[in-house]
């Protein structure tokens, strides 16, 4: 697995890549989906909406990293991660960021849900992340998602707080090797 921004992540059909400026059409595509917004955090979005929200994280000008999930060469899904910026912290019940991550991801194709792609996805993630040096990853989680929950777990993730719009917070800390 190589280092996602110098190259990308692989293992068997799986890619996950930086995202770049030719991604615009099918995130606009996910991100008018219903089934995808039933659960992801987004308004539908047009083609301008997601150059202005994905553009300067492409650039680097944004904390939020954003990649393309591939599989067998096709985009499926979209990716972040990014460190536990300081208004978080607090939110989240943390004293101080001692390499905190968080990670968002869903599956944009979906036929592909249920076959434990996310759960692959997560796992290519969470190794990532931990060579970076992360103490934890966190993320947010719809309580009505059942499907992603039960893959967060697979990945070892527990709940550890109820917040507000119906999710809660998951953590998931590296095993020491």
């Amino acid at each position: 697995m190589a280092i996602l921004g110098e190259t990308m992540l692989h293992k068997n059909e799986l890619l996950i890549r930086p995202m770049n400026f030719n991604d615009f059409d099918v995130m606009v595509k996910w991100l008018n989906d219903p089934k995808v917004l039933k659960y992801f955090e987004e308004q539908p979005m047009d083609l301008e909406k997601v150059k202005h929200k994905y553009g300067p994280r492409i650039d680097g000008n944004h904390y939020v990293k954003p990649c393309i999930v591939e599989y067998r060469n096709q985009p499926i899904g979209y990716m972040q991660y990014y460190e536990i910026q300081e208004t978080e912290l607090n939110t989240y019940g943390f004293t101080r960021n001692q390499n905190i991550f968080g990670i968002d991801q869903f599956i944009g194709e979906t036929d592909l849900w249920g076959k434990g792609i996310g759960t692959e996805m997560i796992q290519m993630m969470l190794h990532y992340l931990r060579n970076k040096g992360a103490t934890k990853v966190v993320l947010e989680v719809k309580n009505s998602n059942n499907r992603a929950i039960s893959s967060y777990k697979k990945c070892g993730f527990k709940s550890i707080k109820d917040l507000s719009n119906n999710l809660t917070l998951m953590e998931w800390t590296p095993k020491p090797v």
